[in-house]
């Protein structure tokens, strides 16, 4: 079972809880695999054009999709307004699709380009949940936690100096 994203006081989480844990752990995973799906179609466009091109395409045909999307989903509506910064979203997706282009075609390769992307998101990841960035709850990173990034730092360089 996956432990809970906020600490709900003592005991098991109930559960439904446990249930949503499980899905959004393979709403993740998931999310995972479209995300390298998409480095592969999108170096596969860097080669065939240009990393700056690929990412204005990725980009279009992905703004289309989600406009789809969110015309055809339902919502309740909200109070909360959304930071400034994160108006933003696009700057580092698009820079992350140009890089992920530009090492996909390098001598790193699919597996070394991800395990590199992987351990970057890890490191920056436990940084926001340690520090509160970007609106997160704080979290306190544990021992398990440094354990897992250096299992995944030793992983990243295997792949990355074979």
């Amino acid at each position: 079972m996956i432990p809970p994203l906020v600490d709900r006081g003592p005991g098991r989480p109930a559960l439904g809880q446990a249930l949503g844990q499980s899905i959004g752990a393979l709403a993740a995973f998931v999310a995972g695999l479209l995300l390298a799906l998409m480095i592969a179609q999108n170096g596969a466009l860097a080669r065939a054009t240009d990393p700056w091109l690929a990412s204005w395409l990725a980009h279009g045909v992905g703004s289309l999709v989600a406009g789809l999307l969110w015309w055809l989903t339902p919502r309740a509506p909200t109070q909360e307004a959304a930071p400034r910064w994160a108006w933003l979203g696009g700057l580092p997706g698009a820079l992350t699709v140009v890089l992920a282009a530009l090492c996909l075609n390098s001598p790193l390769g699919m597996a070394g380009t991800l395990a590199l992307l992987l351990l970057g998101q890890l490191l920056f990841g436990a940084l926001c949940d340690g520090l509160g960035w970007l609106g997160l709850a704080r979290r306190r990173p544990s021992g398990m936690d440094a354990l897992a990034a250096l299992l995944v730092l030793a992983g990243a360089l295997l792949i990355v100096l074979r």
